[in-house]
């Protein structure tokens, strides 16, 4: 919604002899098509030309058959993208497709971002090449690409390149017979492998692979790169790592059919419902999730309360980040246009509402507008994740600390900002029990403000002084 914290981008990548690469790629765009909305793109190649059509919007809308037919080869890279750097135009739509002279071409995608592109940019600089109106994402693609003309290989260019990308990242990169995985050294956003029929799949999440019916093998590692070609798969470590996920992906982020470190993502919401139960002693009448992420923690949250569960609001499933705001006197109802209550489940009831998160504060303040107008007695808000007092650098479009609520108001004040009758956040302790992982294993800054990987000079835009 509008006032979210909206999803970064989703990638996956296909080698395999004998392949129709791009048509395997396709249906693992639409799996992930949750984690950005806003263009969409393959390349692929068939041992000697790599092929690209991208476009701006969902998958649905950027392929047809007749492109899927241009898209020639056994090997194949795709992205759905979310723009957490540069503009949303077709401009920055990847792949992004680098020109190496003679050795012919590169093709890159990524997931994530960098908060600083100070080093990439000097480096780009100091070799007479062009920095503006390129993104985080084009500086990677520029550099690799410059190494690559200098005479090393695909994978030498990118171990070469590795110390200039200062943040967060998953790349998938081809050349014309291979396809090359990387993980930034904190692992912060989420790269898995599969293998299919004598080939190797590499995806953004494990919901993805299992659409094709390709079997999960393990997880990249962090600091490592994955090569595949015609010798099969082989594991690079360029550089020491230290397994740093974001929390968020449990949270919010990834498909609840997926599989983060282990851990089933529906299983581990459902555990943060049950830890709410354990912290809140609210006397309801039925328990209502946000819907979709939330569902799961309401879920938990009514087995461990034993109050009953009810889908209270339903969401208008055909409504995406694209679609075009009606004329003005209905321009304030996107909430509306994507959730509808059932005033059956809520007219005279006392209501536990559960989301995962707060952001702003808007999107909320309109919902519980809304469970009220639906005849609600009460409302009790419930969200399954400790208050964000930070924003995130990483490649989650989170707004500036200024603008997020609970850096802002205690939480006494947010209930009345939102017209609750109480509110209560899952503590960090509850968090963490809940996904059931070391915290040395994740990255929780969105939290904590505890930043893993150096965000350089974004530190000027936050401040520890929070309520």
């Amino acid at each position: 919604m509008g006032n979210r914290i909206i999803e970064k981008c989703g990638i996956f990548g296909v080698y395999g002899p004998g392949f129709q690469a791009a048509r395997l790629v396709h249906p693992g765009l639409w799996a992930l098509q949750h984690r950005g909305q806003e263009s969409s793109g393959i390349a692929s190649s068939n041992g000697k030309k790599i092929y690209l059509h991208k476009g701006m919007g969902l998958v649905s809308h950027v392929f047809e058959e007749k492109d899927l037919k241009k898209l020639k080869g056994y090997l194949a890279i795709g992205q759905n993208r979310y723009s957490t750097s540069g503009e949303s135009t077709v401009f920055h739509a990847q792949p992004i497709l680098e020109k190496v002279g003679r050795k012919g071409d590169i093709a890159l995608v990524h997931n994530g971002n960098l908060p600083s592109v100070k080093k990439l940019k000097d480096f780009l600089t100091g070799k007479k090449i062009k920095t503006n109106g390129f993104n985080d994402s084009e500086m990677i693609a520029k550099a690799i690409a410059f190494y690559v003309r200098e005479g090393l290989s695909l994978e030498e260019a990118i171990k070469k390149s590795y110390p200039l990308f200062t943040g967060v990242f998953c790349l998938l990169l081809m050349d014309e017979k291979k396809i090359i995985g990387v993980k930034d050294s904190f692992g912060i956003r989420p790269l898995c492998i599969g293998k299919l029929n004598g080939g190797f799949v590499i995806a953004s999440e494990t919901c993805a692979l299992d659409i094709i019916g390709a079997k999960f093998l393990r997880e990249v590692k962090p600091g490592e790169m994955v090569v595949v070609d015609e010798k099969g798969l082989k594991s690079i470590q360029i550089e020491k790592g230290q397994q740093k996920l974001d929390v968020f992906e449990f949270v919010y982020f990834a498909r609840p059919d997926s599989f983060l470190l282990g851990k089933s993502v529906d299983l581990v919401r459902q555990n943060l419902g049950i830890e709410l139960a354990k912290e809140v002693n609210s006397k309801a009448d039925v328990v209502i999730p946000v819907p979709d992420s939330a569902i799961p923690a309401a879920i938990g949250f009514s087995k461990a309360s034993k109050i009953p569960f009810e889908m209270g609001l339903i969401k208008n499933r055909y409504i995406h980040r694209t679609f075009i705001m009606p004329e003005e006197h209905t321009r304030k109802s996107g909430v509306r246009l994507k959730l509808n209550p059932m005033p059956h489940v809520i007219s005279g009831k006392k209501v536990i509402l559960i989301d995962d998160s707060i952001v702003r504060g808007t999107t909320s303040k309109q919902i519980i507008k809304m469970v009220r107008d639906a005849g609600a007695k009460e409302v009790h808000l419930l969200i399954s994740s400790p208050p964000v007092k930070f924003p995130d650098f990483y490649g989650i479009n989170t707004p500036t600390q200024k603008e997020l609520i609970a850096a802002n108001k205690k939480i006494k004040e947010i209930a009345e900002t939102l017209g609750v009758d109480s509110l209560h956040y899952l503590s960090y302790t509850g968090l963490l029990k809940a996904v059931g992982l070391p915290k040395d294993l994740l990255c929780t800054s969105c939290f904590t403000g505890e930043y893993p990987v150096d965000i350089g000079e974004r530190k000027r835009e936050i401040t520890y002084d929070v309520v």
